[in-house]
Formats: C-alpha cells, structure tokens, sequence
C-alpha cells in the first residue's frame, strides 16, 4: 500500500496481530522492504510488523538528492504518524541502522526499543575516498557496476553458491534501484557520525552482526555496544552483512529474544 507522508509517497505493508506493539523494518541501502521476507513468519504471530520502502527505494517516491539520515528518519516518523501509530520497536540493518540512531537520538519518545543490525556509527575520515567511488562509480555506469561487489560483501562465499531464490530477489532489488536515490543514500550514509552521542541512547537496545561482516565488522558493534548502557549484543557466525537473510533462524531468535522480554 501507499500513504503520502513527508511529501512523499511511501510504499508501506502492515500486518500480523491485531492490538500488538508494533515492530517497524528498515531495509538496508539498494533493497526494499521485501528484504525482511524471512522476519515475517516469526514476527507476525506476536506484533503489527510495519515494512516500508526507503525514499527512492522500492515502490516508494524518488526525489533529488543528496538526502540525509535526518531527512531518512523524518520519513519514518511522519509514516507512523500517517498511520496512527504512536511508538514503535525499531529494527533497522545497515542503512536501516543509521535511520534508527538517528530516531533514538532525535526522536527518541518515539521508540519502545532499538534493534540495530550489521551497521555503524561513523565513517572515518579516512574511508571517505571508498565511499566517493562508489559514488562516481554508480553516476558512471549505474548501480549494476556494483552489483557483483555488494553481493560478494553482504554474503559468504557458500550462500552466494546456493543461488537461492531469495538471493535472486535481493540481487534483483538492487539492480532496480534508482541511480539518484543510490546515490543520494550513499552521501547520508557516508556522513553518519553518531558514534559519540550514543551514551545518551538509554532505551533497550540489540546490536546484531554477522561474524564475517567485511563492512560493518564486529569492531563497529562493539563500540555501539561500549556506548550504549542498556544494550546486548549478538554476533551471528557464518553470517556477513545482510544476516537477517543469510542466517534467518539465528537472527529471529536473537530478535524475538530481545522484543518478548521486554
């Protein structure tokens, strides 16, 4: 379905068990809300699952860019508003992450809890240069160019070699991502600095990472981890960056671990 929100036409499902707290899914860079497909079956027993297309994702709207992380969470928070919905269990990968500090910073009234998974608080100024290429790159050739790297970086050599279903609809999504909103995603993301802020990050929050995650590390969730109090952390073995899909039994438990007992 979609819903104008934020000026914006935001393509959105809602789901799962009527009157249940509300657990929102935020996808990773260059997919869509179809991403969390293997979260569905664990989640809607229990809560109202809201997923959404990211601005220029998806069946969403695309507009110029650059866009930012604030602009990001503003989308997020206008959509619950649009639909009625007051506060929200958080679960957000990778770029998804990013958006869910910036709400637990800035709107933080809003969350009941904060899942962060295979993301990051800072890009060093010293990545700065990958994070142009890529950028030159997509403008150059199109998102296509980075195809066969971002596979090879958000799965282990043994899932890529599965060639499962679903790795064929991620890699699909991808493909389908509008150049402008890649690139205007990219330049939000390479600007996230958040790192020193999160000691005032007090909600309940989980970190998951895929063990062999190249982009985010477990470096990267350990300092999340280090900074915010009420905070555990899960690290899923034989998992890179998108863990949510490449080790869907392990991530689910972790996860509804973490919502049912709070």
């Amino acid at each position: 379905m979609r819903i104008t929100a934020n000026g914006i036409e935001i393509n959105y499902e809602l789901t799962g068990k009527d009157n249940a707290p509300v657990v929102m899914l935020s996808h990773s860079l260059g997919s869509s809300l179809m991403m969390w497909d293997p979260q569905m079956a664990a989640l809607e027993p229990d809560f109202k699952v809201l997923r959404y297309d990211t601005r220029g994702h998806g069946k969403s709207g695309v507009t110029p860019g650059p866009y930012t992380l604030e602009l990001l969470a503003e989308d997020a928070v206008r959509l619950s508003d649009a639909l009625g919905i007051d506060r929200f269990h958080w679960v957000g990968l990778s770029m998804g992450g990013m958006v869910g500090q910036c709400l637990a910073l800035d709107h933080g009234d809003r969350l009941s809890s904060l899942t962060l998974c295979d993301t990051a608080a800072v890009i060093t100024e010293e990545a700065q240069p990958v994070w142009q290429e890529r950028i030159d790159l997509a403008r150059q050739k199109g998102v296509g160019s980075q195809a066969d790297a971002t596979m090879e970086r958000w799965f282990t050599p043994s899932f890529l070699s599965q060639n499962s279903q679903m790795l064929g609809l991620i890699r699909k999504q991808f493909l389908a991502t509008p150049v402008e909103s890649y690139v205007g995603c990219l330049e939000a993301i390479r600007r996230i600095n958040y790192l020193d802020g999160l000691s005032k990050i007090k909600i309940p929050t989980l970190i998951i990472v895929g063990k062999d995650d190249p982009g985010t590390p477990v470096s990267a969730a350990e300092a999340m981890h280090k900074r915010i109090s009420n905070s555990r952390l899960t690290v899923l073995p034989s998992a890179q960056h998108l863990s949510n899909v490449e080790q869907p039994e392990a991530f689910n438990r972790a996860l509804l671990s973490f919502l049912k007992q709070l």
